[in-house]
């Protein structure tokens, strides 16, 4: 198998550090080795590829911007979203895996946990011996998450939690589920360890998307859980939209690993394909869909860097993030389409991976907010007038 080159047309490599090359030419070498041979077998049958967490856990992937104490890597954040570009050069699924153990478990954590909370879990799901999911959409509420019917009330050293979440991954094979439950009309975050009394986690079935991933549903059923088990810093829907924002910084990236994906692949075959005695490169129709394609990459790549910078500098904007998240993986399914078309009937083969990042990056446009909600939130920036209702 040839091992991937990279998409750079503008040089952005002259742009980073030794540490993020590093950091991504690591991830990338990982992902030719472990993912690409295998995870075709994965989406066939629909499960996520478990041999890949120790090694991805000895890489540093889980919690990879927190501090060292708790057994992280501590990069920088644009490291960090190159390594989740490769991840997901190689499956969205593979990405989501690392994503909701980085931003939505152990962030959440890190930010609103105590200390206890914090010396207890970071390590073990730094490591890999935890797995953790994270509990926010439910059934009846997705764009609107504030509505969540999902509650928790007093009972002595107890809370009671009753609800359901949906659309939850790695939910089935979590030992800890972050959950979001209104307690007396306000949004708290709460730890629900696997195997508490009340609480279950069915996989559920049938997805065309995102196949090599495990995705859940929570349910809970008069589920007690200690009272130290509260997030004791959160407090209303701030709390997980953080937390959103975390993980849609990590999905504008990994956009870019999947958009390189199909554009190589597209590439590299129509160099080969004969038709009318030529390769089918050389006809204007293709070469105009290549040209959309690297122009595309090359801009969100540039969108990606620049967020980067600004997020490691503490100057990050969320809205700026929903810009990024919209744009790349509005342009990364486009490209996944165009690649399936340069590769005609061939396209649809599992050989090649452009089918498989086509049909994942439909889920990816609309979890962590659909594409038509980013809008909004960057509508209402410019604009100073709220759209929403």
């Amino acid at each position: 198998m040839m091992k991937f080159q990279g998409v750079d047309y503008y040089n952005i490599e002259s742009l980073l550090s030794e540490e993020e090359i590093l950091a991504r030419s690591t991830i990338r070498e990982f992902v030719d080795d472990n993912v690409i041979p295998i995870i075709e077998k994965h989406n066939r049958a629909g499960t996520y590829p478990m041999d890949l967490v120790p090694k991805m856990a000895e890489l540093g992937l889980f919690g990879s911007t927190l501090p060292a104490k708790y057994g992280c890597a501590e990069m920088n954040n644009v490291a960090y979203g190159l390594v989740m570009q490769e991840l997901e050069r190689g499956d969205s699924g593979v990405r989501s895996f690392a994503s909701v153990q980085s931003a939505l478990v152990m962030y959440p954590i890190y930010t609103f946990g105590s200390e206890q909370q914090k010396d207890y879990w970071l390590p073990k799901l730094a490591s890999g011996d935890k797995i953790g999911c994270f509990g926010l959409t439910e059934p009846d509420y997705g764009s609107n998450p504030a509505g969540m019917i999902t509650h928790a009330n007093e009972k002595g050293n107890c809370y009671v939690l009753n609800g359901a979440k949906m659309w939850i991954t790695n939910g089935t094979l979590a030992d800890v589920a972050v959950v979001w439950a209104k307690l007396n009309g306000v949004i708290h975050g709460f730890l629900v360890e696997k195997g508490r009394k009340g609480f279950s986690a069915p996989e559920m079935t049938g997805k065309h998307s995102l196949r090599a991933s495990v995705t859940s549903e929570l349910i809970f059923q008069d589920c007690e859980i200690p009272k130290e088990n509260i997030l004791p810093k959160t407090e209303g829907l701030k709390s997980p939209l953080m937390c959103l924002n975390q993980a849609r910084y990590g999905i504008a990236w990994g956009a870019v690993g999947s958009a390189m994906a199909c554009y190589d692949t597209a590439l590299n075959y129509a160099k080969s394909r004969i038709q009318f005695g030529k390769p089918i490169a050389s006809f204007q129709m293709i070469q105009e869909k290549l040209v959309y394609m690297v122009t595309e990459i090359t801009k969100a790549q540039l969108l990606c860097l620049q967020i980067g910078r600004l997020k490691d500098r503490g100057k990050l904007k969320y809205q700026q993030v929903s810009m990024a998240k919209r744009n790349n993986v509005h342009h990364a399914l486009e490209i996944a389409r165009m690649a399936r078309e340069i590769l005609g009937a061939n396209g649809i083969l599992d050989e090649y991976p452009v089918m498989r990042h086509m049909a994942n990056l439909e889920s990816v446009k609309t979890y962590e907010g659909t594409h038509e909600m980013h809008t909004l939130i960057v509508g209402e920036d410019i604009t100073g007038i709220p759209a929403y209702v």
